[in-house]
């Protein structure tokens, strides 16, 4: 366990002359306040804020970030107050404890708004003050180190959150080792037979790379001498997840990953890392499109490097970077090697410029309060990799790489994104799909007649982009709504000799609208248009209710019809939340299966439609149109779903893959397969399956077959 004198000690070293008492006081408040509670792995709680502290030192923030480290959970689990914490440490550390407290709190009991509602308090707290992320992010890693503690279910929760969320948001933030560490320790437990795979082919391997690695570094170590410069020269292993990530996006087998092993040069200035550079290029070629300057142009994160890959001795490519010792340290910690209070209590200009991205993609959420967009929009934002183009003026703007000129309009303002018609990149007018490219000059033409398409959601890139307009569309949408809506219900209050434009003012329809969860009549009319309600629904609340049980002809007529349907129409396996006998059909494009999270799609005159939550196509959809669907667990059904396996080929290959679907009690519907030159094998299939579990089961069951490397669900 880490002790007191650990922390205080590299304090210390990161702060020289700095007053550590706040720290070592923190330490006996925070032992005193968690006496007595134990975590899941039996060892006293204080191990938990002391480790966390221990890993803000080591991050070399400043004594009160660290102390706030110690106290972060102090609030939250025990019976310590914010009142106590600002009497004892001050305003600040109050402060950044209660921004680590709050982002606890989240009552919303859907585990996807609860996600949204957990991350939306995350990215305010950033805005606010970074220190507060930094300890969260410590906090999550120190919990990752201890996972194995916790059940399985919940190791695989945990696991995919920090997947999904923290390490991009540490990545983000420029601090690569927490991300990598993060990163690996999570796929671990999400894909378990998988990171065992990688890990022994990495420990077969590294006996025989080790000589290899050697001889590069002692040839690039005598260049670099023989020049009269002064350099440390590193080797390093690629982690395990990034190769897993490497395999499966290029289908690729482990012998042809080529950069799992990279280089690292560190010299002592910026002209010094070109002069290598050159050095480096001219003792073995280079791949051009696998050449990056980070120097001349940073990421957003402030990372600064050299990125070149070559063809090394036994023509092998090798991966090498190139940095000064600043940027390395800026590498390693990102942000926090930056970050400053002991001057004015305020981060650097330069820093607060560089992150301006946190206030703008708080900025680009506010109205979002659909979960499902508003976690889409994030993970855009958090996996940037950026492309500067120039205005016709000259002025530089940064774009997210794959971005087109519709996303550079809505970046210069709304407006011009809303009257967009067409535009030219390098004098030449170009479709607006196109994607930008580094040093384009992009001119937006625009008319006063020009509008959004909802065309352009299939394309678009940025975040602002997309919610700009998604706004546009829902603003038209309800306007052809509500007058679709009036429409019919005059029709329906006439039919029935009513009129709606009496009944619209009356205290009845105060109720009405009441009734059916709206706020006002116009929402209600909007409903009707959009298809959620029916005129009829309406209409029956105005209608004068029968004596003694009495049925008018026309609701006699109803009923009939309703009972037709009612016994002709088949259980589909979905229930749709507060509507029977509605029409409902399954998305081709993600294939739902039981077990999936599912969304259901109000399309006009084709009832609803099933998707999964995460289905691409379903997060382009107005949010307007949603409505809650649930699995009828009273049906027993078969789903299709395709799986996409891949393998290295040898005799009786598709023979063990079939009989292990078949010993699964799942139908194959269709197979198709592609032997390469390489020798591996390319298959998919469609299988029928009753849920996930099912699935699972026949996944399992494939990775077990001799030579497979890998099976999944084709999204």
């Amino acid at each position: 366990m880490i002790r007191i004198s650990d922390i205080l000690e590299r304090a210390a070293e990161a702060n020289p002359g700095a007053d550590l008492d706040i720290i070592d006081k923190a330490y006996v408040y925070s032992a005193r306040v968690h006496a007595g509670q134990l975590r899941l792995s039996g060892e006293p709680y204080l191990s938990h804020p002391l480790e966390v502290a221990y890993i803000l030192a080591q991050m070399n923030l400043d004594p009160v970030s660290v102390a706030a480290g110690m106290l972060h959970d102090v609030v939250e689990d025990t019976h310590a107050t914010a009142e106590e914490i600002e009497a004892m440490f001050g305003s600040e550390v109050r402060h950044i404890v209660d921004g680590v407290t709050k982002m606890s709190k989240v009552t919303v009991s859907d585990s996807r708004a609860r996600q949204a509602e957990s991350i939306r308090k995350m990215l305010l707290a950033m805005a606010d003050d970074l220190r507060v992320i930094l300890i969260k992010l410590a906090d999550r890693l120190h919990n990752m180190r201890t996972l194995e503690y916790h059940k399985p279910s919940k190791r695989r929760e945990i696991a995919t959150e920090t997947l999904d969320i923290y390490a991009p948001i540490a990545a983000r933030l420029g601090i690569y080792w927490m991300k990598n560490e993060l990163e690996d320790i999570a796929f671990q437990h999400t894909e378990p037979e998988a990171y065992e795979n990688i890990r022994q082919l990495v420990a077969r391997s590294r006996l025989e790379r080790e000589a290899y690695v050697q001889n590069v570094m002692d040839i690039i170590r005598e260049r670099i001498e023989s020049a009269g410069l002064q350099g440390r020269v590193l080797g390093r292993y690629k982690k395990y997840f990034s190769i897993h990530c490497k395999m499966k996006d290029q289908n690729l087998a482990f012998e042809d990953v080529y950069d799992i092993i990279g280089f690292r040069i560190i010299v002592d200035t910026v002209p010094h890392c070109y002069e290598v550079l050159g050095i480096i290029h001219a003792l073995w070629k280079p791949i051009d499109i696998k050449f990056k300057d980070y120097i001349a142009r940073p990421k957003s994160n402030m990372y600064q490097s050299l990125h070149t890959t070559v063809i090394g001795p036994g023509g092998m490519r090798i991966e090498i970077q190139i940095r000064t010792e600043e940027m390395d340290e800026v590498a390693k910690s990102g942000i926090a090697a930056h970050w400053s209070y002991k001057e004015g209590r305020r981060a650097s200009p330069k820093v607060s410029q560089q992150f301006a991205w946190i206030q703008n993609l708080i900025e680009n959420q506010e109205n979002i309060r659909d979960p499902r967009e508003f976690m889409e929009n994030v993970r855009i934002d958090l996996f940037p990799d950026e492309v500067y183009v120039f205005t016709p003026n000259g002025d530089i703007r940064s774009l997210t790489r794959g971005a087109t000129p519709v996303d550079f309009a809505y970046l210069i303002h709304t407006e011009v994104g809303h009257h967009l018609t067409g535009a030219k990149v390098n004098g030449r007018l170009v479709p607006l799909q196109t994607e930008l490219e580094t040093g384009d000059v992009v001119e937006i033409i625009t008319s006063p007649k020009g509008h959004p398409s909802k065309d352009w959601l299939g394309f678009v890139k940025t975040v602002k982009a997309r919610a700009k307009i998604r706004q546009w569309i829902k603003t038209q949408e309800k306007e052809r709504s509500l007058s679709l809506g009036r429409e019919m219900c005059e029709k329906a209050f006439r039919k029935y000799r009513l009129n709606f434009s009496t009944a619209l003012k009356s205290p009845e329809m105060e109720k009405v609208v009441g009734e059916f969860g709206f706020k006002t009549a116009e929402d209600l009319i909007a409903s009707v248009g959009y298809g959620k309600i029916t005129p009829l629904q309406i209409v029956r609340r105005f209608l004068a209710k029968p004596e003694d049980g009495a049925v008018t002809d026309d609701a006699s007529l109803i009923k009939k019809l309703i009972g037709t349907v009612r016994k002709r129409k088949p259980r589909t396996g979905v229930t749709v939340k507060g509507v029977d006998d509605i029409l409902v059909r399954f998305a081709k494009c993600c294939q739902p299966v039981p077990g999936d999270p599912i969304v259901g799609y109000i399309t006009r005159g084709a009832g609803v439609t099933i998707h999964r939550s995460d289905c691409v196509n379903a997060l382009k959809l107005s949010a307007d149109r949603y409505i809650e669907v649930e699995w009828d667990k009273e049906v027993a059904e078969v789903y299709p779903v395709k799986i996409r396996v891949n393998a290295v080929d040898r005799v009786g290959l598709l023979v063990d893959v079939v009989s292990n679907i078949s010993k699964n009690g799942a139908n194959i519907i269709s197979a198709w397969t592609e032997t390469r030159d390489d020798h591996t094998v390319d298959g998919l299939f469609t299988i029928g399956v009753a849920d996930t579990e099912h699935l699972n089961r026949i996944l399992n069951d494939i990775r077990k077959v001799k030579r497979v490397q890998g099976v999944r669900r084709v999204k």
